[in-house]
């Protein structure tokens, strides 16, 4: 089964439907189970070979993380509001967008998915930038189709912003978003802490950048990229008052009246407040939290305020986004990176090696072990907002972003560095025992777990006109509370009644269907596949009715060629639950569930377990051209290029070799 390509939005047929794929002499059930199992064996020393080969001798992995053509458009509309855009940057950049171009002429936020409005739009412009003819046949196909869709008025605020910038967009039109934010009480329902992490790190430089309302000499106009380009912004009607949505567009024409005649003395210093804390939360290597939109904004905004590109943090602003820079096609078109996930893939990676059988002592996985160890965050950040008292000992996602930790790397790590036998066993129980208690103080009072903050729950900020580009807030998530449940139980925390509030919330959030929501992944297959193994670590019986719900699902939704997939569709089409091409990385995830679940016998497993030996390539790696991280549910999709290699390698793994952990829990049982 596979997901359409087209963008038109059709649906492929349900597993059910489709049936099984049949073999037709089918092998004697003895016969069948050595054939997978030897299949396994060859695939999981292929794989191990593979992604030892891949480590960097500082010890981390580190795959590429794509996302979509925005990342290079707004790099080259960064370079040409700072007056730094070079012809041979601008050229790979242009590459690499023309060879992501559908055939329509569109673009699209993800591989196979649909033709994304603000996408086109800003691939559009950076083509400009570089040369293109606007008559040319790829480009007069994507301007119609912009204008068939209601043109600029029609995208998302941050394009606007960004067309704002060159006076293709007036800043009037704009969602106001005053610097005076910067001093509202945390108790305030819309001060900045209320946003999660990455928002709140986007918003504050963007409020300087509204507050000067930059234009620069635009080098074309867009026209062809309005309806009617007399009328760029066509008026919208208000919602009804009493509705929120009418609140929030009555308080944004407020603002906008403020806006006229603000309170001088308040507002430089609202920027200049804005200007520090900003500056405060620049990380060592230049970035900041590790991610392109702050960085990109926060680099426009201080700039605005005098800082010269020779400034130390401007300078190593830019450099961090070079980093951030991909070669592709030989080097002759270059991808841009929204973020990098080192820490994140190196757990997963240590994790799948020893699952696999590797030696816990390998001198590769020492070597993981140290690097991780060096990358934990002893330093109070945002968090400790909501958090006060907690001592710090989390670990971040990036190479450097000692300001926002989050709670699922912290667990990965945890489960990583307690199945790597490093010499030094009182470090390694120093840097967990610490962990440990800041991951258990970032509990929200629902019992559950959310990315980066505590409580980061308020229904306020996605109501907000600026808030049109994903998620902004960071409540809890199953995915994320799954590990977090998973890791205490394997500490011996099990019965912990904080690990026990987790499992109760995690048991009332299972969907009807017996699966669960993805946040982090896509979408049902990884939360499910989350969930079913931390569950079980926690000690419910594979018996449990909200196992053998899961299990049931899982059953249901297995591809016909023994795979599984799920489109990302899924998070706005219930259609497309469990649905769409199989993936290595999802077939893992269902494979990780069901072992977990005891199905290590079942056919679904062996139809599984033989899909990924038959797809892998002969390096030992598997292709995926599907995206299946998840930013922002639906709004901003993620390829992770190592979960590829990272989750079928442990699904293997745990195929061949049993559950992590089985062994020790049953002792500590027994003992206990």
């Amino acid at each position: 089964m596979t997901a359409t390509t087209d963008g038109t939005g059709a649906h492929p047929p349900r597993a059910a439907e489709a049936g099984h794929s049949t073999i037709a002499e089918p092998l004697p059930a003895a016969a069948g189970a050595a054939k997978t199992h030897e299949a396994a064996e060859r695939a999981t020393a292929r794989a191990v070979e593979h992604l030892l080969s891949r480590q960097d001798e500082q010890g981390w992995w580190k795959g590429d993380l794509e996302t979509n053509v925005t990342m290079d458009a707004e790099d080259l509309l960064l370079r040409q509001f700072l007056g730094i855009r070079d012809e041979e940057t601008t050229r790979r950049a242009a590459r690499w967008i023309r060879s992501q171009q559908r055939p329509d002429g569109t673009w699209a936020t993800f591989h196979g998915g649909p033709a994304e409005l603000s996408a086109t739009v800003e691939a559009y412009v950076a083509l400009r930038l570089a040369g293109d003819d606007p008559d040319a046949p790829h480009m007069a196909a994507a301007s119609a189709w912009v204008r068939g869709q209601g043109g600029i008025a029609a995208t998302r605020v941050f394009t606007r912003i960004w067309l704002a910038l060159f006076g293709w967009w007036s800043w009037d039109d704009l969602p106001e978003l005053p610097p005076e934010i910067i001093y509202l009480p945390k108790w305030f329902p819309l001060n900045i802490y209320t946003f999660g992490c990455w928002a709140r790190q986007t918003i504050v430089p963007l409020t300087i950048v509204a507050a000067h309302r930059p234009v620069r000499p635009a080098p074309f106009v867009l026209d062809e990229l309005h309806t009617d380009p007399r009328r760029p912004s066509p008026p919208r009607p208000l919602a009804p008052a009493a509705s929120w949505d009418g609140f929030f567009q009555r308080l944004d024409k407020a603002l906008h009246l403020y806006r006229r005649l603000p309170i001088g003395a308040l507002r430089r210093s609202a920027v200049n407040s804005a200007a520090r804390w900003i500056i405060e939360r620049q990380e060592n290597d230049g970035c900041w939290g590790g991610i392109q939109p702050p960085a990109v904004y926060s680099i426009i905004a201080l700039h605005l305020l005098g800082y010269d590109l020779d400034h130390p943090v401007l300078r190593a602003g830019l450099e961090s986004l070079d980093r951030f820079a991909v070669p592709r096609e030989n080097g002759e078109a270059r991808m841009i990176e929204a973020c990098q996930s080192p820490v994140w893939d190196t757990c997963l990676a240590a994790v799948a090696l020893v699952d696999a059988g590797v030696a816990p002592d390998h001198p590769a996985l020492v070597k993981a072990a140290d690097w991780m160890l060096d990358e934990q965050v002893l330093r109070s950040g945002d968090w400790a907002v909501r958090r006060p008292e907690l001592p710090p000992g989390g670990w971040a996602f990036e190479f450097h972003n000692d300001n926002y930790p989050d709670i699922d790397d912290t667990a990965e790590v945890i489960l990583a560095l307690r199945r790597i036998a490093h010499p030094d066993r009182e470090r390694i129980g120093t840097a967990i025992r610490r962990a440990a208690r800041w991951t258990l103080g970032m509990q929200s009072k629902n019992g559950a777990w959310g990315a980066f903050d505590a409580d980061n729950t308020s229904k306020f900020p996605n109501r907000l006109p600026f808030c049109d580009f994903g998620e902004v807030v960071d409540p809890p998530s199953a995915d994320v509370t799954a590990h977090v449940v998973e890791m205490l139980s394997v500490l011996g925390k099990e019965h912990d009644p904080r690990t026990r509030r987790g499992i109760t919330w995690l048991l009332a959030e299972q969907e009807p269907s017996g699966a669960w929501f993805g946040r982090w992944g896509v979408n049902y297959l990884y939360g499910t596949g989350s969930v079913v193994p931390a569950l079980v670590a926690a000690g419910l019986p594979v018996a449990h009715p909200a196992i053998r719900r899961a299990v049931d699902w899982l059953f249901g939704v297995q591809n016909p060629d023994g795979g599984w997939g799920e489109d990302l569709r899924s998070y706005r089409d219930p259609e497309w639950i469990g649905r769409g091409a199989s993936t290595a990385s999802q077939t893992a995830w269902a494979l990780m569930a069901l072992l977990a679940a005891g199905e290590r016998e079942s056919e679904a497993v062996a139809r599984g377990v033989a899909w990924l030996a038959d797809t892998q390539r002969e390096d030992g790696s598997w292709d995926e051209p599907y995206f299946t991280g998840t930013g922002f549910p639906w709004d901003f999709s993620i390829n992770y290029h190592l979960y590829r290699q990272v989750f079928p390698l442990t699904a293997l793994g745990r195929y061949l070799h049993g559950e992590p952990f089985a062994a020790d829990r049953a002792r500590e049982r027994r003992e206990s």
